[in-house]
């Protein structure tokens, strides 16, 4: 494994372990943003219960994003054979478009390797990848909602905020 890789799993261990502590904060604050978020859809007649059914969408996705943050799910997502063709795939089969947010959180884990790390500096430079990047790849959700706001793209927004938030 080299360098980049490493911090890449650092980056992404210590976005597990905050999204982990702040599972319930996340949860509450979705559910606070819900109502909100949903009256600019008023054509859809969302009642409780359809409301909800978004909210636990969302909530759903926070459990997902959780287990691909953790350290066996990145392994999963970056260390398997043809991971990068799956990887690549995945990025193009979402509604948001996270390839140049993804090239740009590689390009800074490229200039921060350089002199390589040490093993004591992982967990500061995961830090501030965090304060600069945010988690990956809540920047193209957003920008992609508020471009062009959709209910169908209303729980992987209302995650994408409430994580920002939480950071």
């Amino acid at each position: 494994m080299n360098d980049a890789t490493i911090l890449m799993h650092a980056y992404f261990e210590a976005l597990h372990e905050r999204l982990e502590a702040a599972r319930g904060l996340i949860a509450a604050d979705i559910e606070a943003m819900l109502p909100a978020a949903a009256k600019a859809f008023p054509q859809a007649n969302l009642d409780i219960e359809k409301l909800d059914a978004y909210k636990d969408a969302a909530l759903a996705f926070l459990e997902e994003r959780i287990e691909t943050y953790n350290p066996v799910g990145i392994q999963f997502l970056f260390d398997r054979p043809r991971s990068k063709e799956a990887f690549q795939l995945e990025l193009q089969l979402n509604w948001y478009d996270s390839t140049a947010e993804f090239t740009q959180l590689s390009a800074a884990i490229a200039k921060m390797i350089r002199p390589a790390p040490a093993d004591a500096d992982l967990e500061r430079l995961a830090d501030t990848l965090i304060a600069r990047f945010g988690a990956f790849p809540d920047r193209s959700i957003i920008t992609a909602y508020e471009a062009a706001p959709a209910l169908h793209k209303l729980p992987d927004y209302l995650l994408a905020r409430a994580v920002e938030r939480a950071l």
